[in-house]
Parts: C-alpha cells; structure tokens; sequence
C-alpha cells in the first residue's frame, strides 16, 4: 500500500509514526476554537501541523494565513498584523488590512511567537482577550473572529525566566500545547519520510522508478539533521535532480562533508555538560557558544542565513557572535563610524566583499562556479554570500551596511533611493519582459485584465512586479481602490490556503516558468508591451569609490559570466538546477528568456529608469522625488 501524500489540497495527511502517535490529539483539537501553541525545532514540521488542525476544522473553507514573526521588522509589525489608515504614517498612501483580518473567519498562524517585541506581546494580548484590533491611526476597534495559532522552537518558559516573553501572553497561547520531536530522536521515521519524498519529487520530475540503495538509506538514518524534516526533504529532492542513475547512491545526498558520528542529544548531552563543569568549567559557556556557532557555519558552508537557521537565532545574533571570535569585522566602532570605513583610511589591510544574491541569474552562476574566490584569493579579498528572497530585501541590506553589492529589478533601487539609501547603479542587463506575468490557478475565472475588479492580487510590495501591476491595472482601466492588492514575499509552489487568500499573483523567473511548467497556474499576461524589466547591479557608494579594483575585477567576472551562461546555457541549467534544487527545465526557460550581457549605465537606461520613478512618484507610492542620475556610479569620481 502506498503511503498517502504529506499534504493535500483536501485533507493534509501525517505519514510518519510519530506524528499519527499523537494525530488523535489533533482530531480532538481540530475542531475546537481552542488556541494551540506548537513547539519544536526549525524544520519539524509545526506549519504542517497548523495546517492540519485548520483542515480538519469548521474554518477549513475559509483563510489559513502564516505569519513569520521573525521576519516582521520592528518598525512595520504591528502595521503588518493589524493593518493602518491611509496617512498612518510616511509611506502609508492608503488603507491596508493586516493579517488578523486577512484571516477573518479562518486560521492565523504566529510563527516563531517568541520573536515579538514586548511592546507588541502587550498588543496581541490584548486582541487575543477582547477578540478585536485597532489599526495603526485608527481609534476604532474592528472585531475579529480569527482562530490563532502560535509556533516557536524557542523553550518560552525560559523567555519569560530572561523577561523576553511575558507570561500572561504565555498562559493565554498554551491553551492547548503540542510538541514536535527532533528528527534525530525519532530515526525509526527516516525512512518512511525518506520514501515519500523520493516518490514525491521523483513524480514530479518524470522519474518515478528511482530509488535508494541500502548504503544511501543508512547514511540518511545515521546523520543527525539539524534541519530535521526540512532538511531531509531537502535532501531528496536535491538528490532527485542529481541522480542520472536508477538508483540513488550516497554520493547524492551530499551528506559526506557533515556525516559524523551521531550528535550527542538529550540524555546524552545532559551527561556531556555536567561531565564538563565538573572538570573543566573554565569558560565552558564561552567555549560552547564558540563550538556551536563554528560548527553551524561549517555545516552551513559559510552561509550565515543558514547558520542562524541551525542555530535558532536571528542572523544579526549570529553576525555579533562571529564579530566576538573575529570571523567577521565587527559593525561599528566606538565613535559610530563602520570598521569597514576605518580600515580604507588607514587601518587594517584585510578586505571582504559581501555580495547579496536571489536564486538565480548571473550572481547565482558566479557563486555556484566559486571562480570569485579564486580570482580575489591571491589579493586578500574575502567574498562572501548572503541569499535574499527578491529585491526590497536585498535594497534594505544595502541600506543597512550588512551587504556591498547586488542585483536586483528596475524598481526596488527607486524605493531605496527615496529612502535615501547609499546606493549607485553600476551596470544593467538587457530586457526581459517575458520573464515577469500576472498568473492564476488554471481554472480561475480571471481571463483578461479587466477580470481583476474587486479581486485580490499578491505582489511584493516595492518589487520589479510592483510597476507591472501598475501597469495593467492602468491598462484595465481600474484604480488601486477597485482590486484588493496583498503584499506578501515571492513564493512557489502555492499551498491550498494560497489559493484561498488571493486570486492572483505576480511572479518572475525562475518561479514564473516553474509555476507555468507545473500546469497548476495560466499566464493571465506578462510584461511584453508594459515593462521592460531589466536588471541593475548595484553598490553601495562609499564602496564603490573606496574600492574601484574590486568593482572593476567583479564587473569583469560577471561580464565572463553572462557570456557563459548565454554560450553554454545547458552547463548554466545544470549548475543552478544542482544549488537550487529545482526543475532543469524551468531554469533552462528562465534563462533563454533574456540575455545577461552586462553593459555599463547609459543615457536611454537612466530615462527609462527616471520615468518609472517619476510615476512613483506621481501616484503617491514613494515618499520624494528622485533623480536617478545623480546615483550613477562613475570610476575615478568621489
């Protein structure tokens, strides 16, 4: 008998033994109100498990929202969960619901709870006790019937003993509590989420007689997987796009570079630190948070996102613990001026170059081939990576000094230049309208743009899909009051309760052709006529002046690369297809969709890039006028 699918549109199923040991718990929870509050580390699945208690539920037919509060920036959180007034505050064009009511009647999802604010835990006090929100500039309470679930891999009775989490919050949440093991003390479960992800992906991607050898089977139960069932999944479906065989030998798995002996957990680990303050207690807490933060940027390869992720901390802890052992400069000094900035005036000789990157497109080939390192190694450059999701993301890096170089669409530069971020423009690549579209599912009732009254379009907000919708709801002749615009991050594939919270959404490669080669999503229409969409290499200024050697190598290396992924597309495919861990023939259309020559800034570029921003501008959507020319990066110029 096959197993069941983890998750369906219809019914989310728990496959392995220790989730349906405690499935009776869920079905008694399921259809109650009662709040739940889910704890387990990154990776064990309490998405799932929400996702469960909400289908099985009466509110199945309505929302199902997730929200990562970790990701929610102090400034803009409470704007996010409970929506602000039109003029609310600077940036605040019009009226925006939050998550609380984007969830109306269905099931709200506060992922990594321990992450808020006090200020903000006094809020969500608050609502969860009267059932009702007030929006930011708002004195009026909108009430709400919204079921809450909360998720945290963080041990909140701690929290609340360091007064980071208030426990009045902390009683009112633990209603109903949940607990999600670690993989690794549940290795009897490999196997059988091993199988259904290789049957899974192997579907998915047209091989479905692959299969694993008993060597490889043994090397995934032995490893310890701190990424737990994320990672294992991970795992396979790498493995799947890696494999040429039938069958799927260890190689595969990638696993051989952090396959240890088993870490040592639980009692084990217990023994270990008592065993340690008793004959060596010098400095044990320094000496451990030293070990533990090493070791996750080996296992995470130097990706600081990941490491952090391993860790279970922000990656701005994680970047003050590598100050602290000399790994990384430190941020700033004393006087409030960057280390960084000290060195270029006559302190240390050592540089780094910190380059922040998407999924895909040259930056991606660049850090797959590793022929950066190489060029720079001989000079005492240090490259490092760090992955962003799109394009605001990478801009509010930029702007913060935690990144020096990127690239991203024509339209988060102009956010971040209206926020008067430090940034220049570098280069370009050429168009590539095709490479960005409105799609909905393939039996949506939406076939024109016009279709789009009074329905709710996903789109990340200040991204290079922002000026496409503009574009079409002008086109449609519709205003901003007469669709429903969310704004949410990139993602794909869509899950079941997508589909519920909006209509349509706006993408880009490699997503877009993904989402299309899937047969679950239709083009409703793409940027051809509308948008040019081209791509911009951008810097921070004082780096880019400071350091015109590394530039003028780096536009060379991506000059060589934008050649070789337009000559030897086929290697290209296979390289990113290997980091990403995604269809061969998705990136393969992404790619032949535009050219990525690198050219530098010219006069057309900079006009067409002013008239976007002049539109911003015009419709309210960025706080001031900017002229894009006076952040043009010119060599020799400070």
């Amino acid at each position: 008998m096959q197993n069941p699918p983890l998750f369906t549109a219809d019914s989310p199923v728990l496959i392995d033994p220790a989730s349906r040991a405690f499935q009776s718990v869920l079905d008694r929870l399921a259809p109650t109100d009662a709040t739940v509050l889910i704890v387990g580390e990154t990776g064990t699945g309490k998405e799932v498990v929400a996702r469960y208690l909400h289908h099985h539920s009466l509110r199945r037919q309505q929302p199902f929202v997730a929200v990562n509060c970790g990701a929610l920036t102090e400034s803009l959180a409470e704007a996010e969960l409970f929506g602000h007034e039109k003029g609310a505050f600077t940036g605040a064009t019009q009226t925006h619901q939050g998550w609380f009511e984007a969830a109306e009647g269905g099931t709200l999802l506060l992922d990594e709870i321990g992450e808020l604010s006090l200020p903000l835990q006094v809020k969500l006090l608050r609502v969860l006790q009267e059932r009702e929100i007030t929006r930011v500039g708002s004195r009026r309470a909108i009430g709400i019937n919204v079921r809450v679930i909360a998720a945290t891999h963080v041990d909140l009775t701690q929290a609340i003993r360091e007064k980071r989490f208030r426990e009045d919050l902390y009683y009112r949440l633990n209603v109903a509590a949940v607990k999600l093991p670690p993989l690794r003390q549940r290795r009897e479960d490999i196997p059988v989420l091993a199988e259904h992800f290789l049957a899974l992906y192997s579907r998915r991607l047209g091989r479905p007689q692959l299969r694993l050898t008993a060597e490889a089977m043994q090397m995934l139960v032995e490893y310890a997987w701190p990424g737990n069932v994320r990672e294992l999944e991970n795992t396979l479906h790498n493995a799947v796009l890696l494999s040429r065989e039938n069958l799927i030998q260890p190689a595969q798995l990638r696993l051989e570079q952090v396959i240890h002996a088993p870490l040592p957990v639980d009692d084990s680990l217990e023994h270990f630190i008592r065993q340690q303050l008793r004959d060596a207690p010098d400095n044990l807490y320094q000496r451990m948070v030293t070990s533990l933060v090493r070791n996750a940027v080996e296992v995470s390869e130097g990706n600081q996102l990941q490491a952090a992720t391993l860790l279970g901390i922000s990656r701005h802890s994680l970047r003050t613990h590598l100050a602290n052992l000399g790994m990384i400069k430190g941020r700033r000094t004393s006087n409030g001026v960057s280390k960084r900035r000290a060195a270029a005036f006559g302190g240390s000789h050592e540089r780094e170059l910190r380059i922040g990157y998407q999924k895909f497109g040259n930056l991606a080939v660049l850090k797959a081939r590793q022929s950066l390192e190489t060029l720079f190694a001989q000079q005492g450059v240090s490259v490092l990576w760090s992955e962003f999701p799109a394009g605001p993301q990478l801009l509010h890096a930029l702007h913060n000094d935690e990144i020096d170089f990127c690239n991203t669409g024509e339209v988060p530069p102009i956010f971040a230049q209206a926020s008067g971020s430090p940034l220049v423009y570098v280069g370009w690549e050429p168009p590539a309208p095709q490479s960005v579209a409105l799609v909905a599912a393939i039996d949506s009732p939406i076939h024109t743009l016009a279709d789009l009254r009074g329905k709710r379009i996903a789109v990340n907000k200040g991204s290079n899909v922002h000026y496409l919708l503009v574009q079409m709801l002008d086109e449609a002749g519709l205003s901003s009051d007469e669709v429903k615009v969310v704004y949410a991050p990139p993602k794909y594939p869509l899950t079941p309760s997508d589909y519920h919270a909006v209509d349509a959404w706006m993408m880009w490669d490699p997503l877009l052709s993904d989402a299309e080669r899937s047969g679950t999503m239709r083009v409703i229409a793409d940027g051809r006529q509308r948008v040019l969409n081209q791509q911009f290499y951008l810097a921070r200024r004082d780096f880019a002046h400071q350091h015109e050697d590394i530039m003028q190598h780096l536009l060379e290396a991506l000059r060589q690369t934008g050649r070789y992924i337009d000559s030897q597309r086929h290697d290209a495919v296979q390289c990113l297809a290997a980091e990403l861990a995604m269809d061969a023939g998705s990136l393969e259309q992404a790619l032949a969709r535009r050219s990525h020559q690198m050219h530098d800034m010219d006069m057309p570029t900079i006009r067409h890039q002013q008239t976007i921003a002049d539109r911003f501008f015009a419709l309210g959507l960025i706080p001031r006028a900017v002229n894009v020319r006076d952040v043009i990066w010119t060599p020799g110029n400070v």
